[in-house]
């Protein structure tokens, strides 16, 4: 089955075990096309999500739902290309506007890197690494179609960058899982670590941006 139910469970959808108990497999293709197609899906839990799949898509017991792997990275892969392109045509229609009229802090400020990754790397490179850093992965793809990125080099840029993550990410959670006995009760940990290390690349991008600012204060005119 596509999906596991769990009458009557209160679903959070800040945890990625929550989500994939209540509804499984099409839960992931419906959290990450909200994620990188829709502004209101910057919030969500892409990175933990996809690699907490790949741990319960193991053989063996363990204590969350069974998942297959199969359609654990079909799934994964429809909502993450689908929502890019979404986000792409979203961004075509209006999405300057979009952003222009949102107040939340974290998504103008992703919208801010996302505009930096493009000037600094070219589309092709920063709609690739785009896909690895939390908030810039959901405001990019509108962006690009706001600044009129060809459609060709989007969608086969996009899909490669979101192949390579969410393909990355299950199997990194699958591997780990078949490798370590019990891991599942290291869950929380490991998830925090995943979500840390995808943090990492923003976080290194405002250091580097605060140098550079302090150095162009600093550098006489």
């Amino acid at each position: 089955m596509l999906t596991h139910t769990a009458a009557g469970l209160a679903v959070n959808p800040l945890d990625a075990s929550s989500l994939l108990a209540a509804f499984g497999a099409l839960g992931i293709a419906v959290v990450l096309f909200a994620e990188t197609g829709l502004l209101i899906g910057f919030f969500l839990p892409g990175d933990s999500l996809l690699f907490t799949a790949g741990l319960l898509a193991r053989a063996g017991a363990h204590a969350g739902p069974r998942l297959d792997l199969t359609q654990v990275l079909l799934a994964a892969a429809v909502g993450a290309l689908a929502g890019a392109q979404c986000g792409y045509a979203v961004g075509r229609r209006g999405g300057r506007a979009l952003l222009g009229r949102s107040q939340n802090r974290r998504l103008l400020e992703g919208a801010a890197r996302a505009e930096e990754l493009l000037d600094r790397y070219g589309h092709a490179r920063a709609i690739v690494l785009a896909r690895f850093v939390p908030v810039v992965r959901t405001v990019l793809n509108p962006l690009a179609g706001a600044l009129g990125v060809a459609p060709r080099t989007f969608t086969v840029w996009q899909a490669a960058g979101g192949l390579v993550w969410t393909v990355g990410l299950v199997l990194a959670g699958y591997g780990l899982g078949s490798a370590v006995p019990n891991v599942d009760h290291y869950l929380l940990p490991l998830v925090g670590l995943v979500v840390a290390l995808s943090l990492l690349p923003l976080a290194l991008e405002l250091l580097r941006s605060r140098r550079a600012d302090r150095d162009d204060v600093g550098s006489p005119s």
